[in-house]
């Protein structure tokens, strides 16, 4: 059974409605959270559409380039740069941008990620160069700030927003890694004589407080023994000038005593021949204690 022919307004109707579709489809854009959309007219730029439903108009407007406004991050990076001091170093650096205005990051760059691979490797380059090595190894926050700074300057014009750039590491070639490790070493070295030097005038000086103390504390001893015997002359002396001449006898006897008995203390003297005058002596001696004691 064929089927009836269609009448020409009807034809006409349906292509109405097929316009219509396809213009509805053409003219209604839904852009993901994540993108932006950069439409042209003709060849040029006419507008950019968001996150969300976006009209645009069929056959006339066209959505030209879809850009990804997520962060990015690029392949890490090394390139070689030379210090202030002459020193061949390897850079590794690591940079996340995200595209702010898409316009600009279409029309005004070609390749956005190698333009800013190479604009971080020049600022790298630049800024090294007026640092020695030991600022690069030491001040590594501050040469990422400045490489972050600079390269966000640079961006700006291409639409990008430069989140994070970071100085990963700093390498340097064999033949420099081995003249620092012998300066290193050198420095140990000189740094551990220091250290025995220092011990060894430590127990000098040492050594000569305590011999400079014991010679005081002989000092003083020998005061102290002075002022004893000074203080036992003043008390005999005054004991002569109160009992005259008996009791300088009695000191003159009482020395005898104590020398005959140093004398008998000698080893192996078992017999001690004494002169008659020091039997007078210890006579006298004797009397004189025993008057002293009564």
């Amino acid at each position: 059974m064929n089927g009836l022919p269609l009448e020409p307004g009807g034809f006409v109707l349906l292509l109405v409605a097929l316009f219509i579709i396809v213009s509805i489809f053409l003219g209604v854009r839904i852009v993901p959270q994540s993108q932006k959309y950069v439409v042209e007219r003709f060849g040029k730029l006419r507008s950019v559409l968001g996150p969300g439903i976006n009209l645009i108009w069929p056959f006339i407007d066209t959505v030209a380039h879809k850009v990804s406004i997520l962060e990015r991050q690029l392949p890490n990076a090394r390139q070689d740069a030379i210090t202030a001091d002459n020193v061949l170093v390897q850079v590794e650096t690591s940079v996340f941008y995200r595209v702010m205005e898409p316009e600009k990051a279409v029309y005004r760059i070609l390749d956005v990620d190698a333009a800013i691979q190479t604009t971080v490797a020049g600022i790298v380059r630049s800024e090294i160069g007026t640092m020695e090595l030991d600022e690069v190894q030491s001040n590594r926050a501050r040469l990422t700030q400045r490489i972050r700074e600079a390269l966000a300057e640079v961006v700006d014009d291409w639409g990008i927003q430069v989140t994070r750039a970071e100085l990963l590491d700093v390498n340097l070639d064999e033949a420099t890694r081995t003249a620092m490790l012998q300066q290193l070493n050198a420095e140990r070295a000189r740094r551990a004589l220091v250290t025995e030097a220092e011990g060894r005038r430590r127990a000098v000086e040492l050594a000569a407080d305590g011999e400079l103390y014991a010679a005081e504390q002989e000092a003083k001893a020998r005061r102290v023994l002075a002022d004893a015997e000074a203080y036992a002359t003043g008390v005999i002396a005054d004991a002569i000038s109160k009992n005259g001449l008996e009791a300088a006898q009695y000191q003159v006897a009482l020395k005898q005593v104590e020398a005959l008995t140093k004398v008998g203390e000698g080893a192996g003297k078992q017999t001690v021949i004494v002169p008659a005058q020091a039997l007078d002596a210890f006579s006298d001696a004797f009397r004189m204690l025993k008057g002293k004691g009564q």
